[in-house]
């Protein structure tokens, strides 16, 4: 079932593309892995949205790198401005998935758990369908070889999270 697990996530993260919406929170985290859980006290409000603020550094930092890698000239910049307002709310949705399944982890069953993984499946494949609009209108404002180099950009992508 990992096989399965880890076989999904990779397929998951492989069509985000742009990699950023996953790489903050592992999709399956193990029970086997963690230690027994110890009573604590609730933690404050405030750490609570440390892990959302990180994760929105992330993609904005993939956002400035795709931005830069993919060499967007002022008259594609509202283009991009849709890509990356993509990017940014699929990331949202898929941080509020990732945090409820995570704080609920321990206590799920195997089908909450399998159900769980299918809400976060879904809001990626949401966030896929407004993302590949936008980029397919960016990428036809694209000169021959931006196009090239995007699909290169894109290429090694995929070898590295197949690799």
């Amino acid at each position: 079932m990992s096989h399965f697990i880890n076989r999904a996530g990779r397929g998951i993260a492989t069509a985000a593309l742009f990699g950023a919406f996953l790489s903050t929170v592992p999709l399956h985290a193990s029970n086997a892995q963690q230690p027994a859980p110890q009573p604590q006290a609730a933690p404050p409000m405030s750490n609570m949205a440390a892990p959302a603020k990180h994760s929105a550094g992330r993609v904005e930092a993939r956002i400035k790198q795709l931005h830069d890698q993919l060499r967007i000239t002022a008259d594609q910049e509202a283009l991009w401005s849709n890509v990356a307002q993509a990017m940014r709310d699929s990331a949202r949705s898929m941080q509020a998935s990732m945090t409820d399944r995570s704080t609920r982890l321990k206590t799920m069953t195997a089908v909450d758990d399998l159900k769980s993984y299918q809400i976060v499946a879904d809001k990626h494949a949401e966030g896929l369908k407004r993302l590949v609009p936008a980029f397919e209108s960016l990428y036809a404002s694209m000169t021959p070889a931006q196009q090239k180099h995007a699909d290169q950009i894109f290429g090694a992508h995929q070898r590295h999270t197949h690799g």
